[in-house]
């Protein structure tokens, strides 16, 4: 397995080591279990929406997918 390079490929990785189920991914927004939606910023933030409100951003990718796991 490649180690992953971009931002995308790291969001993939965490989602995928936290068993989080990826429903639809178009590159930049990525829908998961939950109603919950992840929108991959230009500046590396991951930005976390809810029915589309936005509920928080994230540097931390363990940190994101905890919060997704624990709602």
């Amino acid at each position: 397995m490649k180690t992953p390079e971009t931002p995308h490929e790291w969001l993939l990785l965490a989602l995928s080591d936290f068993d989080i189920a990826v429903l639809s991914d178009n590159g930049r927004i990525l829908e998961v279990e939950k109603e919950y939606s992840i929108e991959i910023e230009q500046n590396g933030i991951f930005k976390l929406l809810w029915k589309g409100k936005v509920v928080a951003p994230f540097q931390d990718l363990a940190e994101l997918c905890r919060f997704i796991q624990m709602s």
